[in-house]
């Protein structure tokens, strides 16, 4: 899962980045309200943390920016991703103008580290439950709620990002992707490697495909271009 954390407090933005880094989530980091929209209209997010004391768009204009363009524009990438608002105001008032805002938890600084990972997690469950389906492709199959994926019934053992990868091929059926643009889906900006990571990735996940019985040329290389499935 990707989460976009627009946070102008350097310190606190990358203990938030490790925090959930070490959980497994992608993360991107927007130190302004603007460069936050920017990542948002060119990027899916599962969850934004929102600092509400921003530079350029404030965290509250930046929520009501995204519900109303998802309100004019329901296709819109981002409308109906959670909200979470950090901030150092706490009284009623404050927390009203975030949620009225079209925020879905709101938090106040400081906060205890653990507490705001349950409420991520429990965001992240919310907005997933009603959109997750089960991926397939002819004998694979995946459950992006829980991470599991099987080949013929049997169970395929995957790191994190051989199934963020894998799920990713699933989901573009026959399209093309190129190592650059799985690098720029499955890993933070702040964490690019190089394509010959894509490229280990890749022989890893035809190896365990192999391992049980699926076909050699599965995940097909198109030269020049990138993977697809075959």
């Amino acid at each position: 899962m990707r989460i976009l954390v627009v946070e102008d407090d350097t310190q606190l933005a990358e203990v938030l980045t490790e925090a959930l880094s070490r959980r497994q989530y992608v993360v991107d980091v927007a130190k302004d309200g603007e460069a936050a929209w920017n990542s948002a209209e060119s990027m899916k997010y599962d969850l934004v943390v929102l600092d509400v004391t921003l530079p350029k768009l404030d965290g509250i204009r930046f929520c009501q920016r995204l519900r109303t363009t998802g309100a004019s524009n329901p296709a819109h990438r981002n409308c109906g991703a959670p909200v979470l608002m950090l901030t150092a105001r706490d009284t009623v008032a404050d927390k009203i103008s975030g949620l009225d805002a079209g925020a879905d938890d709101y938090v106040s600084k400081p906060f205890d580290l653990e507490e705001l990972m349950a409420r991520i997690r429990a965001l992240l469950r919310r907005g997933s439950s009603a959109t997750t389906v089960s991926l397939s492709w002819g004998k694979l199959h995946l459950n992006p709620s829980t991470y599991e994926a099987t080949y013929n019934d049997f169970p395929l053992s995957l790191t994190p990002k051989e199934y963020a990868i894998l799920e990713l091929l699933v989901a573009n059926g026959r399209r093309v992707l190129s190592r650059s643009s799985i690098i720029e889906q499955v890993w933070s900006v702040d964490d690019s490697p190089v394509e010959e990571t894509v490229r280990s990735h890749i022989r890893c996940l035809r190896q365990k495909l192999r391992a049980l019985d699926a076909p050699e040329n599965f995940i097909e290389t198109v030269h020049g271009l990138g993977y697809r499935l075959k």
